[in-house]
């Protein structure tokens, strides 16, 4: 299985050469709030709706000391609206009060910050700190039980046993990789195995469509043809134009 679990992994780096967080951000505060307002929606919509957050309130402190009721209605788009500008104001004020306007490098301070668990905070610290981190989430736990690298259910456990397949180095990317091939290929309902790459990898090839022309069919994103999730991507994100609005995942 261990054998097999790091040959998916190399071939999901050909592959998905590219793979890194799709979320927008600037800086370590930016992710936060960000990696916060993706819950329970896309990515995409998420990327729609933080310029205009940030433009407003660019720093904790300005973020701590707003209007609620302004919150809300701009980040009403991501959903759960009043849940969400409850976690991001009280995790800019812990900022303020606690950090010193600055965004913590270390797990332990990161999960003491309303609204973030350790999902949230593995995502900043791979991204913005360099932190290795894993980061389970519900395309990375439903692709790792598909796979047959563990039978938890339990996210801790989860990362715990994913963590002591794979080298401490390789775990932010393989983070990466695992929820691209999520949210492209392998998906809950409907994963499309005929169009998979790593298919003859795979102990559950067959739950899905095997039939390679309506496999290609479920495809999203670029390897339908079709443009990732950020509206800024990268530079060294090779082929990849902004994406339509009508764009899901």
């Amino acid at each position: 299985m261990v054998r097999r679990a790091r040959r998916i992994n190399r071939e999901l780096a050909e592959v998905y050469p590219y793979a890194h967080p799709e979320l927008d951000f600037e800086n370590p505060f930016q992710l936060l709030v960000a990696t916060v307002l993706s819950a329970q929606t896309t990515d995409l919509r998420v990327n729609q709706t933080t310029p205009a957050l940030f433009a407003a309130y660019p720093a904790p402190e300005d973020l701590a000391a707003a209007v609620p009721e302004e919150v809300e209605e701009l980040i009403r788009p991501t959903g759960f609206f009043r849940a969400k500008t409850k976690s991001i104001m009280g995790l800019s004020a812990a900022l303020r009060d606690d950090f010193g306007g600055e965004v913590p490098g270390r797990l332990q301070d990161l999960v003491t910050l309303p609204g973030v668990g350790r999902k949230t905070a593995f995502v900043v610290l791979g991204n913005a700190f360099g932190v290795p981190g894993i980061t389970v989430d519900t395309h990375f736990m439903r692709l790792v039980r598909r796979w047959k690298w563990t039978e938890q259910e339990d996210p801790v456990r989860i990362e715990a046993e994913i963590a002591g397949i794979f080298p401490k180095s390789e775990w932010t990317m393989l983070s990466h990789r695992v929820i691209f091939h999520g949210r492209r290929i392998c998906h809950a309902r409907r994963p499309a195995c005929g169009a998979c790459p790593i298919a003859h990898l795979c102990p559950s090839y067959g739950e899905g469509e095997t039939d390679p022309d309506k496999a290609r069919k479920l495809l999203k994103y670029e390897l339908a043809g079709q443009p990732g999730q950020r509206l800024k991507p990268p530079a060294d994100y090779p082929g990849t134009p902004a994406p339509a609005l009508g764009a899901t995942g």
